[in-house]
C-alpha cells in the first residue's frame, strides 16, 4: 500500500495493516505531522474491508518519546503565551481535541489494534498504546506517563483508557509520579499481555498474533470488539442486552453458516476475508 504520510509508514499483507511510527523527530517523537496524519490514516484503514487487524510499532530503537515539544511549541505558543484571551483558549481546546482524535479513532476502530513496544514509550506514547486493544513489548521497553514533570495533565486519552486496563491505583501512580517503569512492571500490572526477549521476537509475535486474529471471520471479531467497547462503564445488564441485539442480527451471516457446516463436515472453515459491509 502506497501512502503519502511523513510520520507514518503503512504496509499491508494478508489482511494485516502494519503502521510504523517514523517521527520524523528523534525517537519517533510526535510532531505536527503525526497529529495530523494519524486520524487520516485510521480513516483510510477503517475504509479498507480487506484489513482485519492493525499493528502499530516504532522505527529505530524506540516506540516513541511522546510529544515533540520543539516542533509543537511554535503552534502552541500562540495559544498559551501573552495575554490569553477567549479565542486563544478556544484555539487551544480545538488543538487538544484534534490531537485526541487519532487515539480515539484507534479505540473506536472496528478492527482490533495491537501495539508492539520496544525501547522508550513516553507520555503521548503511553496515551497511544492505552487506546489499543492488545499491548505487547520487548524486555528493553520502558514506560513513563511523564506529563507531570512538564507541568501538564495528560489530556489525550491516557487518563480515560488506562483505568480500564491497569486500574485506578496504578494509573494514578503513573500519572502523579511521572516515573519510569520497566517491562516486568508493565506485565505485572497488565499494561502489556506478553514480554519478549528482543524487539525482533516482539515484532514476529505481533505479526503472528495479528494473522491469527485476521484468519477469524471479521463479523465475529469486530462484533466482539464492538460489544466490549459498548460494555465499558455500562452495567452487566446493558452489556447483555446489547450483545443479544447484536447477535440476533449478525448470526444470519454467511460466515456463521460456513462455521456450522465445516464443523459438521469436520473440515477447516473457509471464511469471508473482508469486513461485513453492515458495520
Amino acid at each position: 500500500m502506497e501512502s503519502t504520510y511523513k510520520a507514518l509508514s503503512l504496509t499491508d499483507a494478508a489482511g494485516v495493516m502494519t503502521v510504523t511510527l517514523l517521527g520524523p523527530g528523534k525517537g519517533n517523537a510526535m510532531g505536527p505531522e503525526f497529529w495530523e496524519e494519524l486520524p487520516k490514516a485510521m480513516d483510510e484503514i477503517n475504509r479498507r474491508p480487506d484489513i482485519r487487524c492493525i499493528v502499530f510499532r516504532g522505527s529505530g530503537d524506540h516506540y516513541s518519546y511522546g510529544l515533540n515539544l520543539p516542533q509543537m511549541m511554535p503552534r502552541l505558543a500562540t495559544m498559551t503565551t501573552g495575554t490569553v484571551v477567549a479565542h486563544q483558549r478556544t484555539d487551544l481546546m480545538a488543538q487538544i481535541r484534534q490531537m485526541q482524535s487519532g487515539f480515539q479513532k484507534m479505540h473506536e476502530s472496528p478492527k482490533p489494534v495491537i501495539v508492539a513496544v520496544h525501547g522508550w514509550c513516553i507520555g503521548g506514547g503511553v496515551n497511544m498504546i492505552a487506546a489499543a486493544d492488545i499491548r505487547l513489548c520487548s524486555r528493553d521497553a520502558k514506560f513513563s506517563l511523564r506529563e507531570a514533570k512538564l507541568a501538564i495533565t495528560p489530556d489525550i486519552g491516557g487518563l480515560q483508557f488506562l483505568p480500564t486496563i491497569i486500574g485506578q491505583g496504578f494509573t494514578r501512580e503513573m500519572a502523579f509520579t511521572g516515573a519510569d517503569y520497566d517491562a516486568a512492571f508493565a506485565e505485572r500490572i497488565g499494561l502489556v499481555n506478553h514480554v519478549y526477549d528482543t524487539p525482533d521476537q516482539l515484532f514476529d509475535a505481533a505479526a503472528t498474533l495479528a494473522r491469527q486474529i485476521a484468519d477469524n471471520p471479521a463479523t465475529a471479531v469486530q462484533g466482539a470488539k464492538r460489544v466490549l467497547n459498548y460494555s465499558l462503564n455500562k452495567s452487566i445488564e446493558d452489556g447483555l442486552q446489547y450483545v443479544a441485539v447484536w447477535n440476533s442480527s449478525q448470526l444470519q451471516s454467511d460466515d456463521f453458516s460456513e462455521a456450522i457446516q465445516a464443523t459438521m463436515e469436520k473440515r477447516k472453515a473457509e471464511f469471508n476475508k473482508k469486513t461485513n459491509r453492515g458495520y
